[in-house]
């Protein structure tokens, strides 16, 4: 995928405005929406390099920043997973009324703390989206949603980041919907060791093909 398939796009409500990157393959099979963690925005590389191998699968995908510039600015906002969620749900709303895409099934991508705004709008608002997948993700941070999560989520932690590890397994107990975690060899929390990102990508790219298709 090159960037000549890009676009800039504003997604707005009210007085908000969210910027977002929207990507799209040939005859997309789904839409990834990307969730960011902490002190990262819709220029994260990592989440920037996962999304165009999704393309290269076939997938549209919508990289945006969750908080405007000046909500950035406030700490507490970028841990307010409640108001992150709210943020995915108008995203979501978005491309069911954009017509490029509202003819796709929707799928999330989240990593750290976006993983649990992810999970979370999952829980709130399942129409429409196929499946999640979490990168380094808190899920504890949506730890009352996931028992409602519907939608087929993959867990995917570096093997060597002990702490999240261990919230993950914890959230996988709590899920009750198709699930699996994975854990990624010799990767650390922002899977920067050689290889290990291509793995996430990989993992990814096989959850989404598995259950974000367009059928019927």
């Amino acid at each position: 995928m090159t960037s000549q398939h890009e676009h800039s796009v504003r997604i707005t409500r009210g007085e908000v405005t969210l910027e977002g990157i929207l990507g799209f393959s040939v005859d997309p099979r789904g839409i990834v929406v990307f969730a960011h963690g902490s002190g990262s925005g819709r220029f994260s590389s990592r989440n920037m390099f996962v999304a165009r191998q999704l393309q290269r699968d076939g997938f549209a995908t919508l990289l945006l920043d969750l908080l405007t510039e000046v909500e950035a600015d406030d700490r507490r906002n970028v841990f307010d997973i409640n108001l992150l969620a709210d943020r995915l749900l108008l995203a979501k709303g978005w491309l069911e009324a954009e017509p490029r895409a509202q003819h796709l099934k929707i799928g999330y991508f989240g990593a750290s703390t976006g993983a649990g705004a992810a999970l979370q709008a999952a829980a709130r608002e399942p129409s429409n989206l196929r499946a999640v997948v979490s990168r380094g993700g808190r899920p504890d941070l949506a730890e009352s949603y996931l028992p409602s999560v519907t939608a087929p989520t993959l867990l995917i932690v570096g093997g060597h980041d002990e702490p999240v590890i261990e919230m993950n397994q914890a959230a996988y107990d709590l899920l009750t919907c198709e699930r699996k975690l994975v854990l990624v060899p010799g990767a650390t929390h922002l899977f920067e060791e050689p290889r290990t990102l291509e793995q996430v990508a990989e993992h990814a790219g096989r959850w989404f093909q598995r259950y974000l298709q367009q059928i019927g």
